[in-house]
């Protein structure tokens, strides 16, 4: 039973990172749209009725294509990107409304078919005519996918896009959006957060935000409110190294945008669930009421992220969302934080007890981390790999860290981070949050996989360092 829940959750977030991979790349674009479409569209800051004309097409065209172009070379390689671009265009032009989803659907679905053609023809090509096959291969199904996609695909999805958006709106007419950070909080706690927010909510939210101006979608998972009023209460009623660490992860998380800081503090205590979901809730009602939103993805999640892409004259309104929802999180997280701290000699027992196991195994040679045939000297490591869901944000951290606490080792070592999907084959050792350990590719056994639970600060990272620490 434990194993079949834990391929479930596996799979499901590589499903997740597959769709927030298709995004995230191209979230820059999405906040130059953004911009541009608060400063020159006829109620934004600079209102310029010219360069307004930049703001439907790059919409229309500009985005769906870059996410079409990103599915299909994540599944088809360089070949599989353009077949992916031509067969998204079908959808486009085949529907009436900016068609995100659709390039979801098409560049992959495109990467896939001139992957298997590929693989089909391979060896069987006439020496000389690899080019023409090549080219024309591309034209030929590219050219049927784009048909295929105007007259079919196309309208289903937005046919599909209008119910959800019908069902959403029946939501916010009910006041009922809150109940939605049932599903959302859970979620960001099991590292779905990027493909809860680029891959389901941000396409809803640029269809809104092109109607209105602005969408509340941008908002249901990026409020950093509840996870500032979880690290808060560690910070006031935390002990040990989750209190000594709070303050830091206060600022990565609120300022930086990192809301992975705040995933460990709560794996640890799981009720802290109640606390950042009923947080959510009032953030997303207070939202609600007074009618905010953003023009577009704030990516990273920071508070500054946050007011950039806020629409004008709703600056005020969604501080104040920030404000409640970090409020109601803290002070209801604060109870369990409490408790937990009244407890700690438990805390403490499992971790001395987790130490102790540590160093009986690395006196005897052994090691306690999963998925590697080895234990390397530090002179036999030559890449270090922290890995995290999407590869640019708590692994980013935890690697320049790292770089840092080593910056005196003699010898030839790189540290560098990347998507746990990701991780290069020339990898010696790969560090990694543990419930992200199951997505490592580790086929041969060769990578030492190091699983923690913070990469700022965590007993194996520790471990590591010391293997290095010798030879400084």
């Amino acid at each position: 039973m434990i194993k079949k829940q834990s391929s479930a959750k596996t799979s499901v977030q590589k499903f997740g990172r597959f769709l927030s991979g298709m995004v995230m790349p191209n979230i820059g674009a999405f906040i130059a749209w953004g911009f541009i479409t608060a400063l020159f569209i006829p109620t934004g800051y600079l209102p310029n009725e010219s360069l307004a004309k930049i703001v439907g097409p790059a919409l229309s065209y500009l985005l769906p294509i870059l996410i079409a172009y990103q599915g299909g070379k994540m599944v088809g390689g360089d070949r599989g990107a353009i077949m992916g671009s031509i067969a998204t265009i079908g959808v486009i032009v085949g529907s009436e409304i900016p068609m995100l989803l659709g390039a979801m659907i098409m560049g992959p679905l495109g990467g896939f078919v001139i992957k298997k053609f590929d693989q089909a023809i391979d060896g069987k090509v006439k020496v000389g005519l690899e080019m023409l096959v090549n080219n024309f291969s591309i034209g030929i199904i590219g050219m049927l996918l784009a048909i295929v996609g105007f007259y079919g695909i196309g309208p289903i999805i937005g046919m599909a896009t209008s119910f959800v958006e019908a069902g959403v709106k029946s939501l916010v007419n009910a006041n009922l959006l809150p109940l939605v950070s049932i599903f959302i909080e859970p979620g960001k706690i099991l590292f779905l957060n990027n493909a809860i927010n680029h891959g389901v909510l941000t396409p809803l939210g640029i269809n809104e935000a092109k109607e209105v101006g602005r969408s509340i979608m941008f908002l249901l998972e990026a409020n950093p409110g509840p996870g500032l009023g979880i690290l808060l209460a560690y910070c006031f009623f935390g002990k040990g190294n989750a209190k000594q660490s709070a303050p830091g992860a206060v600022l990565i998380h609120f300022i930086g945008g990192i809301h992975e800081i705040y995933f460990p503090y709560v794996l640890m205590n799981p009720a802290l669930l109640i606390a950042v979901i009923i947080g959510g809730m009032s953030g997303v009602f207070t939202n609600v009421i007074l009618g905010s939103g953003l023009v577009a993805p704030a990516s990273p999640g920071s508070i500054l992220a946050v007011m950039a892409m806020t629409a004008k004259g709703y600056h005020l309104q969604v501080i104040i969302s920030v404000l409640v929802s970090t409020v109601v999180s803290f002070v209801i997280g604060s109870v369990f934080v409490k408790r937990q701290a009244a407890n700690s000699s438990d805390e403490d027992m499992a971790m001395a007890q987790e130490k102790m196991k540590a160093m009986k195994a690395e006196s005897k040679g052994q090691r306690l981390n999963v998925g590697s045939a080895y234990f390397p000297d530090a002179k036999d490591i030559k890449k270090i790999v922290f890995a995290c869901d999407a590869g640019m944000g708590s692994s980013a951290m935890g690697a320049s860290k790292f770089k840092s606490r080593i910056k005196n080792y003699k010898g030839d070592v790189t540290v560098v981070h990347s998507a746990v999907a990701e991780v290069p084959d020339d990898t010696d050792v790969v560090v990694t949050h543990e419930n992200l350990v199951g997505r490592v590719s580790n086929p041969d056994g060769r990578k030492e996989i190091i699983t923690i639970k913070n990469f700022l600060k965590d007993e194996n990272l520790d471990g590591l360092f010391e293997r290095f620490n010798k030879y400084i």
